[in-house]
């Protein structure tokens, strides 16, 4: 199958979570694409769409979210999935789930969504990102569990190896 993997990330972290998704698809045999969302004119060449995004100030990347307006109903003819990240720290804060979320899983009609724990560099931040990261007390440090990452992957890879199989 010809699948999309489209992350929104803006420090690489969750895009890197992307790649591992994108490598264990192929790894099961699938021909896969890895576009920014922003760079995606059209997702009607794809038999099925993996979307990340990191979490910034509570909501999905804009990337993500405009992808989804102006794809939604191709999106829903063909499974998808969404994973986002974002929490940090031991244990991960924040434990809200962001409204934006639902409503686009429920949009894309995503067969699964995934959270994911992310990674915070302070090094890397602008300075309205630092004060944003210094009100709400984050811890920085990478907590992501790729192994997670690849653990999901694998699940969307047997999802879509049962969709061959009935098609």
């Amino acid at each position: 199958m010809r699948v999309l993997v489209t992350v929104a990330s803006r420090h690489g972290a969750t895009r890197e979570m992307g790649a591992e998704v994108a490598a264990r698809l192929r790894e099961a045999g699938h021909d896969v694409d890895e576009v920014e969302p922003d760079d995606v004119e059209h997702v009607d060449p794809y038999d099925a769409v993996v979307m990340g995004s990191a979490v910034y100030v509570g909501r999905l990347a804009l990337g993500l979210r405009d992808l989804v307006d102006r794809q939604a109903g191709q999106l829903r003819q063909r499974p998808s999935w969404l994973f986002w990240s974002g929490p940090v720290g031991d244990p991960p804060m924040p434990e809200t789930v962001p409204d934006d979320v639902a409503d686009i899983a429920r949009t894309t009609g995503a067969r699964d969504v995934a959270m994911f724990t992310g990674r915070l560099d302070r090094d890397g931040l602008n300075i309205s990102e630092r004060a944003l990261v210094a009100l709400t007390r984050a811890d920085a440090g990478d907590y992501r569990d790729l192994e997670a990452v690849r653990t999901w992957a694998g699940s969307i890879a047997t999802a879509l190896r049962a969709i061959q199989q009935d098609a």
